[in-house]
């Protein structure tokens, strides 16, 4: 969860590492910290709070120049966001120092052993642990590599470290387990990071590494090795966007750039999805045609947005396949003995490819000889490096906390992979599957159109400033963009807000109906008689029990609009896709609405963008 960034090169490293630290916010903004090799040893200086904090004070106290150094900005796992728990940590010598991404689980017996042995501890961190130790193996080993190898062996858990040695400048250290970690390689500079947000300003070459490997960095290149000290590959990619991807673009937040940018991040993840002979192809489908025909069940594992993206493509996958699919929460899939089989198979999504209870589950699943198929927006990442197939994303770099063009790329993903079943199955003829398509070319632009007329959402904020609660409801896939609605607010409002499916609003919900609660409302569209006309009861009931009613629906539905204290007209777009028009309002209006309370939009407290513990 943490931003983690080392530097070794002719560059100031103070400078490089804050301007890494920045773009990395996101990922924790507990507390942040630094420590580069000078002359005179080790020099740290790190701060509680966001990165501001740490800014104004090397403004203040500036530390000696470097052109080697770490820095890290914390996500609070271990011990409170205080100074003495922010990162780096030093050894009790003061000769190496640790940043660490992760959880260290056998820390606490770890530390019983090293207090025994003398060692006097300074904070309440796991990491201290890991710097402790890389302290003491340094003075046995003589090589800072050598050192971090036989720390590594002792540690239990998920965790990325980075390290340098105050008596070997010019080198930077650092291991991976379960945590993300990649390279950059520049010109006569080397980078690592958390992130490649955090080097993208001087370099776009990128090096992942793999599971349980240590990397020597120097500004003349690196060296990738096993937890073992066996020479291990390394895997050199190019990054496909730049710094000004990174950057807000005019706008006061990232996410309401990034809420502006889905119709283009939609359009990128359609593009160049059909062959010469008008099949549909995807990413990286490395599971040959045969075996997906045998699939008799789909396992959609995700947490949180991803979820959502999840529930939506349940729909369109059986409909268009036939198959049966579930959808799991990735933190329960493992611990309640799931059943799957060879012919299951499991689909994952996560924005950044490092979501640990999504790693767990697909590992889990790969045991029981499952095919896994990764959903994911970050080249490289553990995920998809550990799945059978990929299919990427092109949403861009979200920076914002509160996920956004991630959650539309993502239903757009699921929708390719439905109709590559269907196509790979026969259960939907190849004219009817490029009709499909020609649909979903059509979403951006339908999209753009919603973005266009988002005043009135910014309106209803402003009237609704004063609430405490507000409830979402929806049917179908409108159901699942009412959860992810009430999401948003209570992400970034810190209000009560709760979603539900319409369905069931008879069966409790309805007690928490009172004059003036705002009740959002998706309705299907006009072409599903049934349903609409339910929903359409449903805003009913709970405007005669004094409900404040906000009505997401279809341009002309003129049945719906009789019962809308507020009108919010979507374009006409089939049922299935209709969760990409819908959840851009409601994005909106949370992001509207968290500015007005006076909240930092992009930076929700207690939450951090990628969570890369369990």
């Amino acid at each position: 969860m943490c931003g983690i960034i080392g530097y070794v090169g002719p560059r100031q490293a103070q400078d490089v590492i804050i301007g890494g630290l920045r773009r990395m916010e996101y990922r924790g903004y507990d507390s942040a910290g630094i420590a580069v090799v000078a002359d005179a040893g080790l020099a740290l200086a790190k701060k509680a709070g966001k990165l501001a904090n740490l800014v104004a004070e090397l403004a203040e106290s500036p530390l000696p120049p470097s052109t080697q150094g770490i820095g890290h900005t914390r996500w609070a796992t271990h011990g409170g966001p205080t100074d003495g728990n922010a990162h780096p940590h030093a050894s009790q010598t003061g000769r190496v120092a640790v940043v660490h991404n992760g959880i260290i689980e056998n820390f606490a017996s770890l530390r019983a052993d090293l207090e025994a042995e003398g060692v006097t501890f300074a904070s309440e961190t796991d990491t201290e642990v890991a710097a402790q130790l890389l302290g003491r193996e340094v003075e046995r080993a003589g090589s800072l590599v050598d050192a971090m190898r036989a720390v590594c062996n002792r540690l239990e858990g998920a965790f990325t470290l980075v390290a340098v040695d105050a008596l070997s400048p010019g080198r930077i250290v650092a291991a991976r387990r379960n945590s993300p970690l990649v390279v950059g390689v520049g010109v006569g500079e080397m980078f690592v990071a958390s992130d490649v947000a955090a080097f993208i300003e001087y370099t776009r070459e990128a090096v992942e590494l793999g599971q349980d490997q240590v990397v020597e960095v120097t500004p003349d290149g690196y060296e990738v090795t096993s937890f073992t000290g066996e020479a291990a590959p390394s895997h050199p990619y190019h990054i496909d966007w730049d710094l000004s991807a990174a950057e807000k673009g005019g706008y006061d937040w990232f996410m309401r750039k990034e809420i502006f940018e889905q119709p283009r991040a939609v359009s990128d993840t359609l593009l160049g999805r059909l062959d010469g002979e008008g099949r549909l192809v995807l990413d990286e489908i490395r599971i040959d045609d045969a075996e997906l025909r045998r699939v008799d069940k789909i396992v959609i594992v995700a947490c949180g947005t991803a979820f959502y993206a999840g529930m939506v493509a349940k729909y369109a996958i059986e409909h268009w396949t036939r198959v049966p699919c579930e959808v799991e929460i990735a933190s329960e899939f493992r611990y309640r003995d799931p059943i799957i089989t060879p012919t299951t198979l499991v689909v994952t999504i996560s924005q950044s490819g490092e979501t640990a209870d999504t790693l767990m589950a697909i590992r889990h699943a790969r045991e029981q000889h499952a095919k896994v198929i990764a959903i994911c927006n970050t080249n490289g990442a553990t995920i998809p490096r550990e799945s059978d197939a990929v299919i990427y994303t092109h949403a861009g770099p979200e920076i914002g906390v509160a996920s956004t063009k991630g959650f539309t790329t993502q239903i757009v993903a699921c929708y390719l992979l439905g109709l590559y079943l269907a196509q790979v199955k026969e259960t939907k003829y190849g004219d009817e599957i490029r009709d499909l398509l020609s649909e979903l070319e059509q979403l951006p632009a339908k999209m753009q159109h919603v973005l266009d007329g988002l005043d009135q959402m910014a309106g209803l904020a402003r009237d609704f400033i004063g609430c405490k609660s507000l409830l979402f409801l929806g049917r179908h896939v409108g159901y699942p963009v009412a959860l992810e609605g009430a999401l948003k607010l209570k992400e970034l409002s810190y209000l009560h807000a709760e979603g539900f499916p319409a369905g069931e609003l008879k069966h409790g919900p309805i007690a928490l109906v009172e004059d003036g609660l705002p009740v959002f409302v998706v309705v299907p569209p006009q072409g599903r008689d049934q349903l609409h006309d339910k929903v359409v009861s449903n805003i009913q009931e709970v405007r005669a029990r004094g409900a404040l009613t906000v009505v997401l629906a279809e341009e002309g539905d003129d049945e719906a609009r009789p019962y809308a204290d507020i009108f919010v007209e979507l374009p006409k777009v089939p049922t299935l896709f209709q969760p990409l028009v819908a959840v851009i309002p409601l994005q909106f209006f949370a992001c509207e609405l968290a500015t007005l309370l006076g909240h930092d939009v992009d930076q929700p407290r207690n939450l951090a963008k990628s969570v890369t513990v369990e």
